[in-house]
């Protein structure tokens, strides 16, 4: 990128203030941020100051840092770094920005450079002689598959030829640039096939009565998809917890490890016969090396209680697992802990922790359960949500700030 610098002192104005509509415009942008983050409305202020003046003068940049309490240079940093900031001042009714990127240039965008060259002046950055026009040569504009084309303020003009750009700069020159329809100058809806539309013509595919039909027929399908019977090969798995049917909340069904489930399937038993444990099922002979081996035997699947008292809740066996409560009337927001999102607090609640004082109790070894659980990878320890859930139970989201610097996410 080439080094971007303000316009020479003779053609800066004195000073600079926000019109009474964009002074309006200004407080509402700067209160889209949180009390200390007004910073961040640096580039929209530098945005309604160019469409005020035209251009990004130096006193518009000292304004607004004094607004928002930026060092000059940080502002002076952005207005220069992004090239939609004019540093000198461009053409009062139109202001051409021509794609030169590859899929434009293939397309003929340097004839476009052509006639803006002969129309407005030969060089970059100059207005033609009465300072109504001016064009430059910008990277991709985002149309690429319309090119190629310009942009003319906010407005992108594209499927362009050297004879109809040069109407349209006409039209901006004669003041009448309000009439040019923005967008594709061709037989074209937007970014669809020129000449109209080739699929989807017909509305009742994308009808929301008709997708409700079938997802009510897809819901009367899936009852009998239940009842048949599972193939002897290894279902999908993946580690993601949205995926993995070992921590679904609730787990209906106690999942056998991955191992097993390539080894062996489970038989189907009825609710009576749940609770009896299956013999050990063995593997199939094979043959290896021209010698007979038995695979060793593989404990079977045992099918949970069809009791309308059994329990949906994992198993509390393990004696690492940690302690539940019973749902306080009270919770806490556990999100506010990084790494917990809605899936894994729903995940959480259904284990019975509901407080940021449980989380913070855990030893060592509930940790690698509940990690385990989630199939975390170590990403508890990674980010600590003991030490998260301390703060925040010690003094909320005031406390968190005073430990880590920063709010909860």
């Amino acid at each position: 990128m080439s080094v971007r610098r303000l316009a020479e002192p003779a053609l800066q104005p004195a000073a600079f203030a926000f019109s009474k509509a964009k002074a309006a415009e200004v407080k509402t942008w700067i209160a889209k941020y949180p009390e200390g983050r007004e910073q961040s409305a640096v580039i929209p202020l530098l945005m309604l100051a160019q469409e005020q003046e035209g251009w990004v003068t130096r006193a518009a940049i000292e304004h607004i840092a004094d607004k928002l309490g930026m060092p000059y240079i940080r502002v002076l940093e952005v207005a220069t770094f992004y090239t939609q900031f004019q540093l000198k001042p461009v053409g009062t009714r139109a202001h051409v920005q021509v794609c030169g990127t590859t899929p434009c240039m293939l397309r003929g965008s340097e004839e476009l450079m052509d006639v803006c060259r002969s129309k407005i002046h030969h060089e970059q950055f100059h207005t033609n002689a009465d300072g109504t026009l001016s064009w430059e040569e910008v990277e991709c504009l985002g149309a690429c598959v319309n090119a190629p084309m310009v942009m003319i303020f906010k407005d992108t003009y594209e499927d362009l030829t050297p004879e109809r750009l040069a109407e349209i700069i006409d039209a901006f020159e004669a003041g009448k640039g309000d009439t040019v329809k923005p967008g594709p100058q061709i037989d074209r809806f937007y970014s669809a096939p020129q000449g109209g539309f080739t699929t989807l013509k017909d509305e009742k595919a994308v009808l929301k009565s008709t997708r409700d039909r079938e997802a009510k027929a897809a819901a009367a399908a899936a009852p009998a998809a239940e009842t048949v019977a599972p193939s002897n090969a290894a279902k999908p798995k993946t580690d993601a917890p949205e995926t993995n049917p070992a921590i679904k909340s609730p787990s209906k069904v106690k999942v056998a490890p991955a191992a097993e489930q390539t080894k062996s399937v489970a038989p189907a038993v009825s609710a009576k016969a749940a609770n009896l444990a299956e013999p050990a099922v063995e593997k199939t002979v094979k043959q290896r090396n021209g010698k007979t081996a038995k695979a060793e035997p593989v404990s079977a699947y045992k099918a949970p209680e069809a009791s309308a008292k059994s329990s949906a809740k994992p198993s509390l066996t393990d004696k690492n697992r940690p302690a539940g409560i019973e749902k306080p009337s009270a919770l806490d927001d556990l999100k506010l802990i990084s790494g917990v999102g809605p899936k894994i607090e729903g995940i959480l609640h259904s284990l019975g922790i509901y407080t940021f004082a449980q989380v913070a109790s855990w030893k060592k070894a509930e940790r690698e359960w509940v990690d385990g659980y989630l199939n975390f990878k170590g990403r508890i320890e990674r980010d600590d949500w003991v030490k998260q859930a301390k703060a925040l139970a010690k003094g909320g989201v005031a406390e968190y700030i005073r430990v880590f610097g920063k709010k909860p996410v």
